[in-house]
């Protein structure tokens, strides 16, 4: 099993759904751990060199970056800091067509970062839309072919892919499986069928194959990366800290550290006790920034 890069497991909480979306019954518990399970029994993590890995150079804010007014109408006291320039080598450079995938938890870096994700695909907000494109917000999606399919469908995250920013890049669109289920209680071909089928529909729809993938409940085993790696997965993107409705949980140390990544979900008031998901977004970047961080792309880094 490829080893993992991050920092210590995060406690595993056992959480299936009913569907494909979380069952009513777990929607609290969803809210504290994501729809996911902490961690997985995966192998044993060991941390990479950080300055390898490091941004180089200092913060350069963008000519067309959100003016303080677009960040205070979205409910934030100040703007984002702007992200250092991006590291000069990524954790899955060099990796060959059906190495393992590398599993990361936490990515090895001294920028003061941290990574947002959001999975599944269920609430689809046109105000978060909205929001997203006014803030230039960098974000990986991780997105369940049933539950993105629902609604207005696959069209709903192009959009949020956004426009692409003067490096030619926009916001990632990433594997979550076909249908969510708990890999680990699957036979090694039923895997590869949910996972390697996610890929191919997001490759038909987006028009490149996604390098990264999220188990459901975050459970994988040696058959779910020996899949993975199969059709064309580069690394296993695990997380460290989960946003609840108006702070996060920690797998480890209560706060955020460097390389953190976040894991979130399309969610709106109905399993949000009334928030929408525009405020659990603000919620969120007043955390992050009141930690003293910021957020960046996590395709620059793995």
């Amino acid at each position: 099993m490829s080893p993992s890069i991050s920092g210590p497991r995060a406690p595993r909480h056992r959480f299936r759904t009913a569907g494909p979306v979380c069952a009513a019954a777990l929607l609290l518990a969803g809210l504290l751990a994501g729809c996911s399970s902490g961690s997985s029994s995966g192998p044993d993590e060991a941390a990479g060199s950080p300055s390898a890995r490091t941004g180089t150079g200092a913060a350069s804010p963008s000519p067309a970056a959100p003016d303080p007014e677009t960040y205070r109408r979205w409910g934030l006291d100040r703007p984002l800091a702007a992200p250092p320039k991006p590291p000069t080598a990524r954790l899955t450079d060099g990796m060959r067509p059906g190495d393992a995938p590398k599993v990361v938890k936490r990515v090895p870096t001294q920028d003061k970062v941290v990574f947002v994700t959001f999975d599944d695909g269920a609430e689809k907000d046109p105000e978060f839309v909205k929001m997203a494109q006014d803030l230039k917000l960098p974000f990986s999606m991780f997105l369940t072919d049933d539950i993105a399919r629902a609604g207005s469908g696959y069209d709903y995250f192009e959009r949020l892919r956004g426009q692409a920013g003067a490096d030619g890049k926009r916001n990632g669109v990433h594997n979550h499986t076909l249908s969510h289920p708990n890999l680990r209680t699957l036979s090694p071909e039923a895997q590869r069928r949910e996972v390697c089928g996610q890929q191919e529909a997001l490759e038909k729809r987006f028009g490149t194959r996604p390098p990264l993938f999220r188990p459901p409940y975050g459970n994988y085993n040696d058959a779910t990366l020996t899949a993975a790696g199969g059709c064309g997965v580069k690394a296993v993107v695990l997380w460290e800290a989960t946003m609840q409705i108006n702070d996060m949980r920690y797998a480890d140390g209560g706060k955020l550290r460097a390389g953190d990544i976040v894991l979130a979900h399309f969610r709106g008031p109905r399993e949000l006790k009334g928030t929408s998901m525009t405020r659990h977004v603000t919620n969120m970047l007043r955390s992050i920034q009141r930690q003293g961080f910021t957020v960046a792309r996590l395709e620059d880094y793995v």
